[in-house]
């Protein structure tokens, strides 16, 4: 990262929680309705910010019993243009939705209230498209374009940091990359893989942290791999190659289960907490670089205490 940014303190050592899967636990344990699965229209009711204070209130405790660094996500991954415009929202509103949203994560981590537990604010950016599939591709500079407008509303917010969640292809995840860049605030990279290992897109994840770091003079601060079970990708990183230092985070899914099998899911599959949690123990042993533990669908604090149990 350029030496004007700001320094991330997960960077500087120290584990650190995230929240597990937030829409799939508001929808199917809350029982709480989001069209398009989006969260953001959340921030802007009162009832929408109690239901997400409630959810992460959990994982906050759990990072302060651990005395272990936390990384709070705004609830904006589906805030971005098309997004918006299948729920009503024009530019302008869900621009403002981004800036609240990172004003509310902010109440949470003031409310925490213990200098001892670093708590990062971290905009979540997600795909144009639906994050299971790649559908339309843009290119590099199409997709910085098109998400820097979101990326400009987190940094006004007051977000620490953004980070591209579920990515599933490489042109996607670079022009975020350099969108942040050019915004002056410190990204972060996930991807998605399938049950094979690759992205959608069919590229294999080495190649696409490679690729990234190449189109962007290695901007993301790290990488992470989100929404597929460690089974899905244990071997993909079993090379022991330096690449794989890049990577310091990771939010698997609860379930085995394809993606494709997840989008016709009509009941939550919360898979087995403890056993996921041995699993993050094993994937230490492969990523020397890891330090930051969440979930991903299905996921939720049982999951993430079942990590903190095996791992720190």
């Amino acid at each position: 990262m350029p030496d004007r940014l700001p320094p991330l303190p997960h960077l500087q050592g120290g584990n650190f929680l995230a929240d597990g899967g937030l829409e799939t636990t508001l929808v199917f344990l809350e029982g709480i309705d989001l069209p398009s699965f989006a969260a953001f229209p959340l921030v802007l009711t009162e009832a929408g910010r109690e239901a997400l204070a409630r959810y992460f209130g959990p994982y906050l405790a759990e990072a302060r019993n651990r005395d272990v660094g936390f990384i709070l996500d705004t609830p904006t991954w589906r805030a971005n243009p098309d997004w918006a415009e299948k729920l009503g929202f024009g530019l302008g509103d869900v621009l403002e939705a981004n800036r609240r949203a990172v004003a509310f994560a902010a109440r949470l981590r003031d409310e925490v209230d213990d200098p001892s537990i670093p708590i990062v604010l971290n905009g979540v950016v997600g795909p144009r498209g639906d994050g299971y599939v790649v559908g339309a591709t843009m290119t590099e500079d199409e997709a910085a374009r098109y998400h820097r407008p979101q990326i400009e509303a987190l940094r006004d917010g007051g977000a620490d940091m953004v980070s591209a969640i579920t990515m599933t292809y490489v042109e996607e995840a670079v022009g975020i990359a350099l969108a942040a860049r050019a915004s002056g605030v410190p990204v972060a990279v996930s991807f998605t893989v399938e049950t094979d290992g690759r992205l959608p897109s069919g590229q294999d994840l080495k190649a696409a942290i490679e690729d990234t770091d190449a189109a962007t003079g290695k901007t993301p601060a790290y990488y992470m791999i989100n929404c597929a079970h460690p089974d899905h990708f244990r071997e993909a990183i079993a090379s022991g190659e330096p690449w794989l230092d890049r990577i310091l985070g990771i939010r698997a899914n609860a379930s085995r289960k394809s993606h494709a099998e997840l989008d016709a899911s009509t009941e939550l599959d919360i898979g087995d907490p403890t056993e996921l949690g041995r699993q993050y123990r094993d994937l230490r042993s492969q990523l020397p670089s890891l330090r930051v533990f969440g979930g991903c669908c299905g996921t939720d604090h049982r999951h993430i205490a079942a990590i903190c149990e095996a791992c720190l």
